[in-house]
């Protein structure tokens, strides 16, 4: 018998004998919307800092600070992290980015 999602089915052999094998595990559908995305932000050498900066202000809401270290770190490090969370708000996060025409990525 295979266990899907807390229900048992029988498998049958060739001889039309049932057997059981060891239960399946079923990835549950709602851990999965759950699992967080990630923005990421890539370098470019077409924005300056300032412009990237704004957006980024505009984007997540956060403070110049914050804004100017994502900023640095995709400058220095080619990309880097700009928001973790639900996708819907990734897709939001992420269309304010691509505004200005910014290299972003979601990933999952």
């Amino acid at each position: 018998m295979i266990l899907f999602d807390g229900v048992f089915s029988s498998q049958w052999d060739s001889a039309g004998q049932a057997t059981e094998e060891a239960p399946v595990e079923v990835e549950d559908i709602e851990t999965k919307k759950e699992t967080p995305a990630r923005v990421v932000l890539f370098n470019d050498d077409w924005h300056t800092f300032d412009e990237v900066i704004g957006q980024l202000v505009k984007a997540l809401g956060c403070g110049s600070d914050k804004a100017e270290a994502i900023a640095f770190e995709a400058h220095s490090r080619g990309k880097a992290l700009v928001y973790e969370g639900s996708m819907p708000e990734c897709l939001r996060v992420n269309g304010v980015l691509e505004e200005i025409s910014l290299i972003t990525q979601i990933e999952v």
